[in-house]
């Protein structure tokens, strides 16, 4: 492997794996974000504490710390670097060393990688998702589907290996979302503002 993409990996894994939501909530005295709702630390799960302002300020970060690292690695060692770095976050986003491989879900992450690896992209997804969730009113549905319709923008806009890169993501993002994928099947998955805020 060029050395250089293994900077990129190890960058990107290490950004991707700092618990934002984890973090801010234990910083605002809310507890541990992990013994709320799913147990996630992603932003979704840091809106049922009801905090607004703090589910908001963990998807704004959970988002930079996938696009931060792209950028990086696309001006110091080019566009595979990137598409490395990106994979990378997202898998230290969901499987993060130092809470025992349990993290997010990864949707923030991944609208953080497509911004940066190609804005039109990450944009593309940004309206997927609104559109199922406003019509739907199901987040994890829209998530699915954003995900889902990625590779193929990707693809069109820029080509074959940022789809495959794509791809890889919407896979890992998938397998994070597989309760939620069994619970829309069974038609018991909670539609958005249905769920009572934690204690």
């Amino acid at each position: 492997m060029d050395i250089n993409l293994l900077f990129a990996a190890v960058l990107g894994y290490l950004c991707g794996s700092v618990p934002f939501g984890l973090l801010l909530t234990r910083a605002a005295g809310l507890g541990d974000i992990r013994a709320i709702g799913s147990g996630n630390i992603g932003a979704t799960n840091v809106l049922r504490t009801g905090n607004r302002w703090l589910a908001a300020a963990t998807l704004v970060l959970d988002a930079s710390k996938a696009a931060l690292p792209v950028l990086f690695a696309r001006y110091y060692w080019g566009e595979d670097a990137a598409m490395f770095a990106a994979i990378f976050a997202f898998l230290g986003h969901c499987f993060p060393a130092w809470l025992s491989f349990k993290g997010g879900k990864g949707v923030a992450v991944m609208i953080g990688s497509l911004l940066a690896l190609s804005w039109p992209v990450g944009l593309i997804f940004c309206a997927v998702w609104l559109l199922i969730a406003f019509t739907r009113k199901l987040s994890s549905l829209a998530a699915l589907t954003a995900a889902a319709t990625a590779p193929i923008f990707s693809y069109v806009v820029v080509g074959e290996w940022l789809a495959g890169a794509v791809a890889l993501m919407a896979l890992l993002l998938f397998f994070q979302h597989r309760e939620n994928i069994v619970r829309l099947i069974a038609g018991n998955e909670p539609r958005i503002g249905s769920e009572k805020k934690a204690p």
